[in-house]
């Protein structure tokens, strides 16, 4: 299993001519990717996010002379930014040495010792990101959702009833369900769903609003080049099929999703909404913060198809996240988000490469843009939970919040918002910045 190593795009002592990277999520380090418009009737083009900015990849684009710097591959920087500028999923699709050039000639062009030239070109493609509307950031064609948090699946199996024992064949591949791409977004605002559910104690379902509203903090994984049909990826090639990662909140109707789920899989109560961050932190970005992988000698160790000596070297990623809750009262008398639970990724029983190789073991074809959630991350501890079915036990222990309310499931007015970010000393910090979603009332059918 390759993966991007250290280069100088990494080196934590390049700071940036632009004074609003230096510090932020998005410093000359990170330069994730994702699509923008100054106008709700232009098209979608391909920006990177730099501090307080994002850069225009279609303006530069005509403009190759700022990618000529020594220690850049100017040919295939100025291919990778022409893909770019047409469609993110043409350069997803150059492969990994294509993601290298153009990451390192935007580096450069960015960092504090460019030339005058290059940073009034450079500067010349830059709008302020508040004055922008961000969407999606890659048209996405397929959507799949896997299950790989062993703790979550504990403590849900704990707060409705079912004890702490996890299915047997969690330990030994990671399971997931085909979801909806055409209900994925950013910063959304979405309607409480509709549907039949069995209330406690009743044996017959009703029809209506959903009860048990609920969010899951989980990562996307955007898959970078395609594989054909019938082939499968194996561990060393996985990591060159993944361009790189974004949040992912996979909302869930509890109630809705509990009565189908018997016995196929979720539908109604997921299909309703996924929202998505608007960047994709590419996987070289995150060379820096890189973790062995490790299974607890308790649980049984990965199939050979699953396994390799680089997975275990350096198959983790160290990401701490986090989810705040703004209430209706909250956000009326000004208090910010309040954060309520906080955890990482690297406590997930599989990772990201191995889910892409269960993904097509079969022979399923994978295409740049698609998009894989990890399924929801929570940690070893009550307050790692990464969803409110955990933090208030079903329903039985709502969580108390500074504004006097409490919580059991989501209500409307609620918006969820989740943050990523990686850190560790001698690198420097680089984020995913917020998913951010609010429930709106149901819409009668």
């Amino acid at each position: 299993m390759t993966h991007p190593a250290l280069n100088l795009t990494h080196d934590p002592q390049s700071p940036s001519w632009l004074a609003s990277a230096n510090g932020s999520d998005f410093p000359i380090q990170n330069l994730p990717y994702g699509r923008f418009r100054s106008q709700p009737s232009e098209a979608w083009r391909c920006g990177v996010a730099v501090g307080d900015q994002v850069l225009d990849l279609v303006h530069l684009a005509s403009q190759p002379q700022w990618l000529q710097a020594p220690g850049v591959n100017t040919a295939l920087a100025t291919r990778a930014a022409q893909a770019a500028a047409q469609d993110l999923r043409d350069l997803m699709r150059l492969g990994p040495d294509a993601w290298h050039a153009l990451r390192v000639a935007l580096f450069l062009a960015l960092r504090s010792d460019a030339s005058a030239a290059v940073q009034h070109e450079v500067g010349s493609a830059l709008h302020a990101v508040n004055t922008v509307a961000l969407g999606t950031a890659v048209q996405v064609g397929e959507y799949t959702d896997f299950y790989t948090s062993y703790y979550h699946a504990r403590n849900v199996g704990i707060a409705v009833g079912r004890g702490s024992d996890v299915a047997p064949n969690f330990f030994w591949m990671p399971i997931a369900y085909h979801g909806r791409a055409s209900s994925l977004g950013v910063n959304q605002a979405l309607h409480r769903p509709m549907g039949q559910a069995v209330a406690p104690g009743q044996t017959q379902p009703v029809y209506g609003p959903c009860q048990r509203l609920d969010y899951e903090l989980e990562m996307a994984i955007y898959v970078g080049q395609d594989n054909a049909w019938g082939q499968p990826v194996s561990m060393a090639q996985a990591e060159s099929h993944i361009f790189g990662m974004g949040l992912l909140n996979d909302w869930s109707a509890r109630d809705i999703q509990f009565w189908e789920m018997a016995p196929l899989g979720p539908f109604q109560g997921k299909n309703f909404a996924t929202s998505l961050s608007p960047w994709i932190v590419t996987l070289e970005a995150l060379a820096p913060f890189r973790l062995p992988f490790a299974r607890d000698a308790a649980h049984p160790q990965p199939l050979a198809y699953l396994d390799g000596e680089a997975l275990r070297g350096h198959g983790g990623i160290d990401v701490n996240l986090s989810v705040s809750l703004q209430t209706a009262q909250m956000r009326s008398q000004g208090q910010a988000a309040q954060e309520i639970s906080r955890t990482n990724f690297k406590h997930q029983h599989w990772c990201v490469s191995q889910m892409l190789v269960q993904h097509t073991v079969g022979g399923c074809n994978l295409h740049a843009g698609d998009v894989l959630g990890t399924g929801t991350i929570s940690g070893p501890t009550p307050e790692e939970a990464g969803a409110i079915i955990e933090l208030a036990q079903a329903g039985q222990k709502p969580i108390a919040l500074a504004s006097g309310e409490t919580r059991a499931f989501l209500s409307d007015g609620d918006a969820v918002v989740l943050r990523g970010v990686c850190e560790r000393a001698g690198a420097v910090r680089i984020g995913f910045g917020e998913c951010r979603g609010e429930v709106l009332p149901s819409i009668a059918a």
